[in-house]
């Protein structure tokens, strides 16, 4: 138990049975009535974000969320299967749970699986991932300039747009948040 005096970004608070983590908040004390907190919240499961106001001093239910940093080693059917790098114990993790995550998954790679009393709740990477281009096509000559992209298909089987320029065999840097191309990696 907390007060909603003690929120902090990054706290998780267990509200009706349901996982919530705190993106903001911010202390209120209007000149008549009492102080409140206003909140941003976001479902730690589905990534719905609400706004929720408490009254100054009411006791939350937090919620102990271990995140611990494995190494990805395969994938077994819809369930991916990650290995703790201290204990060498390997969990099972669902499909669903991963979530997009697994689009730009490579085996070895390490990521942060965070977990409810046992219960994996997600996956996240690194933000930025180096990845090599399967396949793209090539681009036309003389339309490099334009700043134009083209559709690239990489190592995991993720597809992102790319400039022209770049050709099959090159390594990208890619946001892991959102599947955009950051750069071109030099060998």
């Amino acid at each position: 138990m907390a007060s909603t005096n003690d929120l902090k970004n990054g706290l998780v608070l267990n509200l009706d049975g349901q996982l919530w983590s705190v993106v903001e908040f911010q202390h209120v004390k209007p000149g008549k009535g009492p102080a409140f907190v206003r909140t941003k919240l976001k479902h730690v499961l589905s990534g719905k974000v609400v706004d929720k106001t408490f009254n100054a001093g009411v006791k939350v239910d937090t919620a102990t969320v271990d995140r611990r940093e494995m190494t990805y080693l395969y994938q077994d059917g819809a369930q991916f299967v990650f290995m703790d790098g201290d204990t060498y114990e390997q969990i099972h993790i669902d499909g669903d749970v991963v979530g997009d995550s697994s689009r730009f998954m490579l085996e070895n790679q390490n990521a942060t699986v965070a977990s409810h009393e046992g219960t994996p709740l997600y996956v996240e990477l690194p933000v930025t991932v180096e990845l090599v281009i399967k396949q793209t096509d090539p681009g036309l000559q003389g339309d490099r300039s334009t700043g134009g992209t083209k559709p690239a298909t990489l190592e995991t089987g993720a597809e992102i747009q790319v400039p022209l320029f770049l050709s099959t065999g090159e390594k990208v840097k890619v946001d892991t948040r959102d599947g955009r191309y950051l750069g071109r990696v030099s060998s």
